[in-house]
């Protein structure tokens, strides 16, 4: 590979970190300017999302019987781990790590057929992100993985 490809390779791969942290950030700052963790409005996104959708699928049991009756703990999941993701990747710390709880917050999301077509990128972005050590390139990553070789947070 050409040092140029190289060079825009790793850029682009930043730049997608640094979006998809921002994405994050955004939907963390939603939650919580909005109330959504001190008020039902989570609860009631998942009861209008429930009466979208066919009744039988597994999204609607999904929200029957985990998203709705315990939505102030998935609101609050939600807002900490998209806290989380953001800090990781715009901080460049522990960036697989946090690319990795990315995924599983958009599988919930997914689970909860909240799907649109920006889902499969958001996909893409978690798995290259788990799969590239970008913290490495541009981050505390770098710094804490020297510090501590050992630790998988910061590979």
């Amino acid at each position: 590979m050409s040092i140029g490809l190289k060079r825009g390779s790793v850029v682009a791969v930043l730049a997608l970190r640094y979006g998809f942290g921002t994405f994050f950030l955004y939907g963390a700052y939603h939650k919580i300017t909005c109330g959504w963790l001190s008020s039902p409005i989570m609860r009631e996104h998942f009861v209008q999302r429930l009466g979208e959708i066919d009744p039988e699928c597994f999204s609607a049991a999904y929200l029957r019987q985990f998203a709705i009756p315990w939505y102030r703990p998935v609101a609050w999941v939600l807002t900490l781990g998209q806290v989380g993701v953001a800090a990781g990747m715009l901080l460049g710390l522990a960036v697989r790590p946090s690319a990795a709880l990315a995924l599983f917050l958009l599988s919930n999301i997914t689970a909860g057929s909240f799907y649109n077509v920006t889902m499969p990128p958001f996909f893409a972005t978690a798995l290259l992100l788990m799969a590239t050590p970008s913290g490495q390139w541009a981050g505390l990553d770098k710094d804490l993985h020297a510090r501590y070789p050992e630790a998988i947070w910061f590979k």
